[in-house]
């Protein structure tokens, strides 16, 4: 609420009614009628009976207005750090415009979608006037994060990189349309962590180009950077190849249409990781490669499982990652490696003999099926390497008791913890290993619900979930925190045909939105889920 005061210590109505009667008392205090004039001085010298002239009365105050002290703007994820200022904020106006400082040029086009957004004018690298919003590079801080101003009826947003400002933009974004204003003051902002997303199966259930647009602009006013797509499974192999045209599937996304979803991609700040998944989960390469296929001593099939033990199996799988590393531009390439077959029978060895071969013959005649396993996927991840990519895999791909290791280089991605000889996380972070948390009590969005498997909540997610929480609902030991680079909740297409593409965008938005809170700022929110909730319909 607005207040008038007058200049100086007294303040409010009372005090301004004393100062006027006052004034009053003391213009006529020298015996005059109020309003008349002084009486004169006899020219030569003054009257031994008369008051000394004195100097004129100070004109009376003229008051001025002053405003509460601010409150941090409402957004999702909440700003981490808010000084409060007293002022009236900034408001889009038709006279405001968003400008670029000097020096910061490759701003613009998040310049650009600022000024869309706010229906206000773009003007360039000019000059900032009143009623304008300034981007601007420089500064300190660590990556991704930034500091917004609102003083002096502008507003500034600086960052030591572009990812940074745009969030900054985001900030601003949500904080006008949930009240119409930034309030005054300035935000200094920065992400717990620097992993944060959403994963989606595109394999098992094909979604369009335009459907996977709509949740990036979705995760980039939620800052969130990391969109992982799964696109070659049991069911489908579901982008186009120029290598091996003959595993694609009939419903597939052209390279035309992804290269336009990671134009979208980069200009909100998020980076595609591919995941092409081996050795097992390839039903849709071996329909066309039925002789790589992994048999048991019986002759039998396993779905899904290449074998490893054969030098084309390498080389098939080697030639699509290459390919897709080339038109991914990401610094991320997910290899896979989770539920091989072959490792989840009572002797791999036994059942496999040509695995348990040529393990031995590989690595020495104590390795055993899951050091060829762990071989492969260090052989992958070189291949990545070649590529300028880290290796992702998932956490099932890592054994424990082998003559082989999993290349410390490679992302832990940790999902669960029901395989078979799947080992509890506290173990990869005591190796030194980095994890990312896609915890499948919290995180699992899997279509009909199969295996025990229930629909994630928000509230859920909100309430109990951290990144620490990697398996269950116990967290890891605090000395682990700096390992985990972040999260992405995860879309699983088991049943593809439980849910349409809507059905799905709307189910994931709440607990989506939840893990952005988490994943930037993991302390117990100050907003219960009701207000979250509320507060998440109001910003977007």
């Amino acid at each position: 609420m607005m207040r008038y005061s007058i200049r100086g210590p007294h303040k409010g109505p009372a005090l301004l009614a004393t100062a006027v009667a006052l004034a009053t008392v003391a213009a006529c205090s020298n015996g005059a009628p109020t309003g008349a004039p002084p009486p004169p001085t006899p020219s030569g010298g003054t009257s031994a009976s008369a008051a000394p002239t004195s100097a004129p009365p100070s004109p009376t105050p003229t008051p001025t207005r002053t405003y509460p002290l601010s409150t941090a703007p409402r957004t999702i994820p909440a700003v981490r750090d808010h000084e409060a200022a007293r002022g009236p904020g900034w408001k889009p106006t038709p006279t405001a415009g968003i400008v670029i400082a000097a020096g910061s040029e490759g701003l613009a086009d998040e310049a650009r979608m600022l000024a869309g957004e706010l229906k206000i004018a773009y003007r360039g690298a000019v000059a900032a006037r009143a009623g304008d919003v300034e981007l601007a590079l420089g500064g300190k801080g660590s990556p991704e994060s930034y500091t917004l101003t609102t003083r002096d009826d502008r507003v500034r947003i600086t960052g030591p990189d572009q990812a940074g400002v745009f969030y900054g933009t985001r900030t601003l974004k949500q904080s006008v349309n949930g009240s119409g204003a930034m309030p005054e003051g300035t935000v200094v902002d920065t992400p717990a962590k620097p992993q944060r997303g959403l994963n989606l199966d595109i394999a098992r259930k094909f979604f369009t180009a335009e459907w996977i647009e709509a949740r990036l602009r979705e995760m980039a006013d939620l800052k969130l950077n990391q969109f992982g797509l799964h696109f070659s499974d049991d069911q489908g192999f579901r982008i186009a190849s120029d290598t091996h045209p003959e595993i694609v599937s009939d419903q597939h996304l052209t390279k035309a249409e992804v290269r336009r979803i990671l134009a979208l991609a980069q200009s909100l700040h998020i980076t595609v990781v591919p995941e092409i998944d081996s050795p097992g989960h390839l039903g849709a390469v071996l329909r066309a490669y039925p002789e790589l296929r992994l048999l048991n001593v019986q002759g039998t099939p396993r779905q899904g499982a290449i074998d490893i033990s054969k030098p084309a199996s390498a080389r098939l799988v080697d030639e699509l990652l290459r390919e897709y590393a080339a038109l991914f531009p990401g610094g991320w390439f997910h290899v896979g490696a989770d539920e091989y077959q072959a490792l989840t029978v009572r002797s791999p060895e036994a059942s496999y003999p040509q695995l348990a071969s040529a393990a031995r013959q590989k690595y020495g005649p104590d390795a055993r099926v899951q050091d060829l396993a762990e071989g492969w996927l260090n052989d992958r991840a070189a291949v990545v390497r070649g590529t300028d990519k880290v290796a992702k895999a998932w956490n099932d791909g890592f054994f424990r008791g082998g003559v082989v290791n999993a290349d410390k280089g490679i992302e832990v991605e940790y999902w669960t913890g029901k395989e078979i000889g799947v080992r509890p996380p506290v173990e990869y972070l005591a190796e030194g290993r980095k994890v990312v948390n896609l915890n499948d009590e919290y995180l699992y969005y899997v279509l009909g619900e199969p295996n025990q498997f229930t629909y994630p909540t928000g509230r859920r997610i909100y309430e109990q979930w951290t990144p620490r929480v990697l398996r269950g609902t116990t967290p890891v030991p605090a000395r682990y925190d700096p390992q985990i680079l972040g999260a992405r909740f995860a879309v699983w297409c088991d049943l593809s045909r439980a849910q349409t593409q809507a059905q799905v965008a709307d189910g994931i938005r709440l607990p989506l939105t939840a893990l952005a809170q988490k994943v930037w700022d993991p302390a117990r929110p100050t907003l219960t889920w009701d207000q979250f909730r509320a507060l998440a319909a109001e910003v977007r």
